[in-house]
């Protein structure tokens, strides 16, 4: 076990017009690199600016992120570009997939496009559809669709996997089926950080922390996750 994210005084503020919009107040926080977190919290609580400043997308306005022995927060932005590419998977609630391009093309696409060693056929299995690689968005059901994004996210090998609302487009049989893939992943030693909406769902993760209005509200660590199967909203 080790430190892999460290926010640092970590804050956020959005400029609309002549407001200031205070997204995340100072944020001091580590993850290690063996957890499942989940960050809970209503629209508005900061939950989704932590997950793009994770992601390479968003930058803090004052403060620090470090992932690893990198300080994201001081990044270029080219040198996002290669952390995106390097560093983390995203797993969006809209799934993205490109139409044209079957399951199996849609992950070789990230392959070829990040220069990574990943193996596209392996990722599918992984997540349960080896015989659906030929298969075309459109004829994938919301729940495939959303496994092959998974996919996609895990073939680079990143050392964090970041899930924005995974299961919210998806009913509660199916989520559990992603929920269990989040849960294998998280087994086998990766950082799996999810933000969400969803109380219910946190009973899988490790970890839950909650937000408010731009601050963390509660840190609980959960010792007995449930099984993904057992977790109904």
């Amino acid at each position: 076990m080790s430190t892999l994210v460290r926010f640092e005084n970590t804050e956020r503020v959005y400029q609309l017009g002549e407001r200031h919009v205070q997204a995340l107040y100072p944020l001091n926080l580590t993850i290690d690199n063996d957890e499942f977190v989940m960050i809970l919290g209503p629209s508005g609580s900061g939950k989704t600016t932590m997950m793009n400043m994770l992601a390479g997308m968003d930058s803090p306005t004052a403060g620090h992120l470090y992932v690893g022995n990198e300080e994201v927060s001081a990044m270029s932005r080219e040198q996002l570009v290669e952390y995106r590419r390097q560093n983390v998977g995203v797993v969006f609630q809209f799934f993205n997939l490109i139409p044209n391009l079957t399951a199996l093309e849609n992950i070789q696409f990230v392959v070829e496009l990040t220069g990574s060693s990943g193996d596209a056929h392996k990722a599918l299995e992984a997540v349960g559809l080896a015989k659906r690689q030929h298969h075309f968005p459109h004829e994938l059901s919301g729940g495939e669709q959303q496994r092959v994004a998974i996919a996609r996210a895990l073939v680079k090998e990143p050392p964090i996997l970041l899930g924005d609302e995974p299961t919210g487009n998806l009913d509660v049989a199916t989520g559990q089926r992603v929920l269990k893939i989040f849960q294998d992943i998280h087994k086998e030693g990766r950082c799996v950080i999810i933000v969400t909406h969803n109380r219910a769902i946190t009973a899988a993760a490790t970890r839950v922390i909650t937000l408010g209005d731009g601050k963390i509200r509660s840190d609980e660590k959960n010792p007995n996750p449930l099984p993904a199967e057992e977790v109904i909203w």
